[in-house]
C-alpha cells in the first residue's frame, strides 16, 4: 500500500500545477482559497444528492489539493517553508486536550 505525508502531498500537489499550467504566482492565493471552497461545496452537494462515497471523497481529496496548493504558494512566494506535518500533529495534540465536543455548543445569555 502506498503512503503519502502531507509535506509529499503538497509537493506532489505543486508538481502537478507547475505540469499543467496552474496559476502559480502571488495573485493566485485568494483563488486556491476559493476553489477549495467550492469543492467543498461539491462534496456537499455530492453528499446530499446520495451520491457514491468514492464520489464524494473525491471532492474532499479536491479540497486537500488546493488547500496543499495554496500552503505551497506561500512557501513560494513568502520564501518560507511550512512543515504541514508538524503543523497537522501540534493542531491534533492540542484539540486532543480540549474537552469533549468543544465547540459544538455555545450557551447563549436567556432573555
Amino acid at each position: 500500500m502506498e503512503t503519502c505525508t502531507f509535506n509529499e502531498a503538497k509537493r506532489l500537489v505543486r508538481q502537478l500545477v507547475a505540469e499543467k499550467g496552474f496559476p502559480n504566482d502571488e495573485s493566485a492565493l485568494s483563488q486556491k482559497l476559493l476553489w477549495a471552497f467550492v469543492e467543498l461545496g461539491e462534496a456537499a452537494d455530492a453528499y446530499k444528492k446520495g451520491e457514491n462515497w468514492n464520489v464524494v471523497s473525491e471532492e474532499l481529496i479536491d479540497v486537500i489539493f488546493y488547500i496543499l496548493d495554496f500552503i505551497g504558494l506561500v512557501e513560494k512566494t513568502q520564501s518560507i517553508e511550512i512543515n504541514v506535518d508538524r503543523l497537522f500533529l501540534e493542531k491534533w495534540r492540542k484539540n486532543m486536550k480540549r474537552p469533549k465536543r468543544y465547540g459544538q455548543r455555545r450557551d447563549l445569555p436567556r432573555k
